[in-house]
């Protein structure tokens, strides 16, 4: 089939390169000329694994092409994917400014019938602006799909590739056998084809990611009930995800959940129920734990050092908001950096991918280092944000001997207590009896 794609971030690009692995011919279209320069000479605007090995095997096949051209992708395309950023606005409620311009943008270009996919998270109820601003300015028939993604960052390859449902919101019985079939070498089980309404596949996405959320935050609480009551929160949570309703996934605690998917769609899901006269009281919970989390533990480490902050220099490990991305929206990494910048500490931080961003969004202030332990040198502590896997078994002695004092703090709870306590490492984690040496 003949596809485009609006829209070069996250979503796009990864759904515009599976579509062409899967032998569609793909038109990637974005207004940010740097970024499609970039595509063009095999360089990604974001980190994730595996994703630059496909992109150069369809670029080498000419099954996808990069381009600025709207009119190109157009024009010669069946099935146009909208990919376009939603941030959040000031009230958190979604910002569909820029998906209504591209949409306006596609009305004045069809040149004959388009099936039209959002692929982009939007609020219930965008799928009406959305097909009134194509309306207005074209007299060609066109269908409207809302197609929602459910892609892990630093997983989001493989889970495009194989995916655990695909959920496509459309009236048309003919057009959802269309995205069947475009679909199909990536999904094989008919069942896991979902096919509804649009306004339930747009809740669909909001209502996965606020659950989702909901288990973080939920764990998270447990966590802190854990350190009141003298409780492992290790264990409990294997308890509680052991029940076959429950399961294991999102069940660890630590500061917080981040990224560009699940603050945003659960401030975009509080929103919408007030524009509505309805009360989202877990998603407000949900936010308000989260954001307690992370303050609690940038407070811990404050509270340590009390008077001494300005003295103080701490090793951050993880700058990122999850391991496998060096995305640093909403990172619970860069909130407790710039805490204890503000009180006065020095950071030494280390990431494995997501340096830059993070000196783009804190400044000069923050110190980078390409090693972990170089970033030990002349530091107090080591504070551990993002469960990268080199983070998982480091040299402990290294870590303890380069210090000027063995003491961890583990935002993650990687390390095991009883080992830190025989390393003689004063160890801080999350939920679970204390490893004081």
């Amino acid at each position: 089939m003949k596809v485009s794609v609006v829209g070069v971030g996250y979503v796009g690009l990864v759904a515009g390169t599976c579509f062409a692995d899967g032998g569609n011919h793909v038109i990637c279209v974005d207004s940010d000329r740097s970024k499609i320069d970039k595509l063009r000479k095999d360089e990604l605007p974001i980190y994730e694994p595996g994703l630059l090995e496909i992109v150069q095997r369809n670029v080498k096949a000419g099954r996808l092409v990069f381009t600025t051209d709207l009119a190109e992708a157009v024009t010669d395309s069946l099935i146009i994917f909208l990919a376009v950023g939603t941030p959040p606005a000031p009230d958190g409620s979604a910002d569909l400014s820029a998906v209504l311009s591209v949409a306006e943008q596609i009305g004045r270009l069809m040149n004959g019938y388009r099936i039209i996919v959002m692929k982009s998270t939007v609020p219930v109820g965008a799928h009406k602006l959305i097909r009134a601003a194509v309306a207005r300015h074209t007299e060609h028939k066109f269908d409207y799909v809302s197609n929602p993604e459910f892609l892990k960052e630093g997983m989001a390859v493989e889970d495009f590739m194989r995916p655990d449902r695909v959920v496509i919101g459309t009236d048309n019985p003919a057009v959802s056998e269309i995205m069947k079939q475009l679909y199909a070498p990536f999904m094989r089980r008919e069942e896991k084809f979902l096919f509804m309404d649009p306004a339930s596949a747009e809740l669909t996405k909001y209502a996965a990611n606020a659950l989702l959320a909901t288990k973080i935050s939920f764990i998270n609480e447990i966590a802190l009930l854990c350190e009141k009551v003298g409780a492992d929160v290790s264990m409990v949570r294997k308890g509680v995800g052991s029940d076959s309703r429950l399961g294991p996934a999102f069940l660890f605690p630590g500061v917080g959940y981040g990224g560009s998917c699940f603050p945003k769609d659960v401030s975009a899901l509080i929103a919408v129920g007030e524009q509505l006269g309805h009360s989202m009281t877990i998603a407000k919970a949900v936010d308000e734990v989260n954001q307690r989390q992370r303050k609690i533990f940038a407070d811990r480490i404050i509270g340590h050092f009390g008077d001494r902050c300005p003295h103080t220099c701490l090793a951050v490990w993880g700058l990122a908001f999850k391991a496998r991305t060096d995305d640093v929206r909403e990172s619970p990494a860069l909130y407790g950096v710039q805490r204890f910048l503000d009180a006065g500490i020095q950071v030494h931080a280390h990431d494995p991918e997501a340096m830059p961003n993070a000196r783009a969004a804190i400044g000069d202030r923050l110190a980078t280092f390409d090693d972990g332990y170089e970033a030990l040198q002349g530091a107090d502590a080591l504070v551990i944000f993002t469960d990268w896997q080199e983070f998982r078994t480091p040299d402990f002695e290294r870590i303890a001997a380069t210090l000027s004092q063995p003491l961890i703090f583990d935002g993650r709870n990687l390390y095991d207590p009883a080992l830190m306590r025989r390393m003689g490492i004063q160890y801080h984690c999350i939920g679970r009896p204390q490893g004081d040496a």
